[in-house]
């Protein structure tokens, strides 16, 4: 009987078994890094007359990422909140582009009425806040923010910030019976004709029956001044 050979394989055997059990334990001990977070408490006032908010489109992420730029032209998603209320699209576009988180509100915020979001982000030293919305008593009116520095903010600080209406520069903004999503017409929402500028711009107000503007299916409670929203944003964590 070959005695060597037999203790030489015993001992590769237990070679094999005492390093298994080291590569399990030394896999059990290590530690997956912590990842930081940052909390924020979002509350938005629709400080409007007759106008409801379609629900909100949050987005945070870094600073190179720009939702829209005056005098450019729209993209889908914002043609498509803009339109018919709908944010899904933007905040696909926003999540394609790097975005660390996004949120959606609950419902429309009616005039005079808040709503609340919590948002939990990854830490980093360029977050930035971006929301938007639809004025739904309009062809294509949608209020929003951008490029709001949370970076600069610590826990406990928080900031006001007045809100303007821009207009995306995709429909005519003709207030025709049919032409408008909201509750003043219930007419139609999104359309890929693009019968306008074609570009965003801060938007100049409505025209009303009141007007004399006979043709228009909105009234004088429907029109607006900025700032039309506000917004109060505050760090929690």
């Amino acid at each position: 009987m070959n005695f060597k050979k037999y203790v030489s394989m015993g001992l590769s055997v237990c070679s094999i078994v005492t390093l298994s059990a080291c590569s399990d334990k030394d896999s059990s001990d290590v530690m997956m890094p912590e990842i930081m977070t940052q909390s924020y408490e979002l509350t938005l006032s629709n400080l409007s007359s007759n106008q409801p908010l379609s629900p909100l489109a949050v987005a945070i992420h870094g600073e190179r990422y720009t939702a829209w730029s005056i005098g450019e032209k729209s993209s889908l998603g914002l043609e498509k909140l803009a339109e018919s209320g709908d944010g899904t699209d933007f905040l696909a576009e926003a999540t394609n582009s790097g975005a660390y988180t996004t949120e959606t509100g609950a419902g429309l915020i009616l005039p005079g009425e808040s709503e609340t979001l919590e948002l939990e982000s990854i830490s980093s030293d360029d977050l930035t806040l971006t929301l938007a919305s639809m004025f739904v008593n309009t062809n294509d009116a949608f209020i929003g923010k951008q490029g709001l520095d949370l970076a600069s903010l610590d826990i406990g600080d928080e900031m006001t910030v007045l809100i303007p209406v821009y207009d995306a520069g995709t429909e005519g903004n003709s207030e025709l019976s049919g032409t408008i999503p909201g509750p003043a017409d219930g007419g139609e929402g999104f359309n890929a004709l693009r019968d306008d500028v074609n570009v965003v711009s801060r938007h100049s107000g409505v025209v009303t029956n009141d007007d004399g503007y006979t043709d228009s299916i909105l009234d004088s409670s429907h029109r607006f001044d900025a700032p039309v929203a506000k917004l109060v944003l505050k760090r929690t964590q």
